[in-house]
């Protein structure tokens, strides 16, 4: 997409991680995330990513990756939450605690689990609604042409009422609403969840477009661990708010303990990584 504002950066190394000559476009350095000023959610979290990559966030239900997103994007305090220790830097500059609004100036944008369109607005005024932070009208506009080249379904629904489509519809819509809004980077929150299989499929290889076509980074959170790692170029695993394992996402899809837990492809009846220091004791992350 065009982008309105910001310079060249230097480009990640292939495996997800930043090259050594450069910093990360985002880091998460020992982050504690508390709500309602009990419950701690998130335990000293550190993940990096880098510009121009796809880095997966994955782990069961309740493991703080949707918090993880919210505290980068600025979303916390809607919930009651707020990160109470260490920074999260974006090419740079610290920007844990401020409002979501400044955030997404800065080039992040965040595509909430469950869609959450406007359902009362038609597609064309949903995804404009997307832009509202641009100045450059003329630019945005172009964009608007650009995100009906990914989704042409929306732009043959463009007049439609949001409310009235399909679920894969929708979520066409949220992303395509991100994209109008030219990020440098966007938040996925479960972009498959209650799609039919061949949607999922199509979403992911539009996601896997955008990040090459448009140079965007993305930190994708996705149950659907099988194609977050096909797309990925880095993974992290989640268990009780902090990463348990990390690596490329090749050795990530050929781990023996991921291929069971998370691909489907061992014992069925573990759910978490939480049960590995029960039965396999060779491995230590959870030490």
């Amino acid at each position: 997409m065009t982008r309105d504002t910001g310079g060249d950066n230097a480009t990640g190394a292939p495996n997800g991680r930043p090259s050594p000559d450069s910093a990360p476009l985002l880091r998460l350095n020992n982050i504690e995330v508390l709500y309602d000023d009990v419950i701690l959610v998130l335990r000293g979290l550190s993940l990096e990513v880098g510009e121009g990559r796809i880095a997966a966030l994955l782990g069961s239900n309740g493991a703080g990756k949707t918090t993880t997103l919210k505290a980068i994007s600025g979303l916390l305090h809607v919930e009651d939450g707020e990160v109470t220790d260490g920074t999260i830097a974006f090419d740079g500059e610290e920007i844990q605690g401020m409002d979501a609004h400044r955030i997404v100036e800065k080039g992040i944008f965040q595509v909430l689990e469950g869609r959450r369109v406007f359902e009362h607005l038609t597609v064309r005024e949903n995804l404009t609604a997307g832009a509202y932070t641009r100045r450059d009208r003329k630019a945005a506009e172009a964009d608007m042409d650009k995100v009906f080249h990914y989704f042409p379904a929306l732009a043959e629904r463009r007049r439609q009422i949001a409310g009235h489509l399909s679920g894969g519809e929708q979520q066409m819509v949220a992303l395509g609403r991100a994209l109008m809004a030219s990020p440098r980077m966007m938040l996925l929150d479960e972009p498959s969840l209650g799609l039919a299989p061949i949607l999922v499929e199509s979403i992911f290889e539009i996601i896997r477009r955008i990040n090459r076509e448009e140079g965007t980074t993305i930190l994708l959170v996705e149950q659907n661990a099988r194609l977050a790692l096909e797309v990925a170029d880095y993974g992290y695993i989640m268990e009780g708010g902090r990463v348990v394992l990390e690596g490329s996402a090749g050795e990530l899809r050929t781990n023996e303990d991921v291929r069971e837990f998370y691909l489907g492809l061992g014992d069925a009846g573990r759910r978490s990584y939480r049960d590995v220091k029960h039965y396999r004791r060779r491995k230590r992350w959870l030490s």
